[in-house]
């Protein structure tokens, strides 16, 4: 029982942090997984899984990936996916996560599944804003297909191997933290310097 709760929430939090890359493509592929009964979802998230449910996120997952491709609407879509990736990533976990009282389910959904999305997609708009500033978005498209590229793989490898998707979650986060401190310290170190010889 204990083993299957933690699976569960592997599969949550690897779902979620999907939803930092891209907002519907996990939840498309958990809404497969759920149709074809690879994955069981909990008592009241079985529409998930539906027909209908199937085509709206075919339908949204299309128009999200198209959009990341179009200079303009890119920064809008950055704008609303923030708040839209919390939201997915805390159903997406809580639809997982079973035996568990609801408001135990909801906290732990909103703060490791929600906290999850929103940190992996803040890094994906700050490296957005990185790639803007320094190509003036040439280099968008390339980088809206690593992000897309991204979360298919997170989502995909949250269902094959729930444990591995957290190791690789928290590999990727390190790297790009002690990255984003480096350039810092170089900023503050050349800031500095230009201080030192006003």
């Amino acid at each position: 029982m204990e083993t299957d709760l933690i699976l569960s929430f592997c599969i949550g939090i690897g779902l979620s942090a999907a939803c930092g890359f891209r907002v519907f493509v996990p939840l498309l592929i958990m809404s497969l997984a759920a149709h074809s009964g690879y994955l069981t979802l909990a008592p009241g998230f079985q529409w998930i899984g539906s027909p209908v449910a199937l085509a709206a996120f075919s339908v949204a997952t299309i128009l999200e990936i198209t959009g990341y491709y179009i200079p303009w609407l890119d920064h809008l879509l950055d704008a609303l996916a923030t708040p839209a990736a919390v939201v997915a990533g805390t159903i997406i976990t809580a639809s997982i996560v079973t035996d568990m009282s609801p408001f135990l389910r909801w906290t732990l959904a909103l703060i490791a599944g929600g906290g999850t999305a929103s940190v992996v997609q803040g890094t994906t708009v700050f490296l957005r804003g990185i790639s803007t500033a320094t190509t003036a978005g040439l280099a968008n498209p390339v980088f809206a297909t690593m992000e897309l590229g991204g979360s298919l793989a997170t989502s995909l490898l949250a269902l094959i191997a729930p444990p591995l998707v957290l190791l690789v979650i928290a590999l990727l986060l390190f790297f790009v933290g002690r990255k984003l401190l480096r350039s810092r310290a170089i900023r503050t170190v050349a800031r500095s310097a230009n201080i030192g010889r006003n």
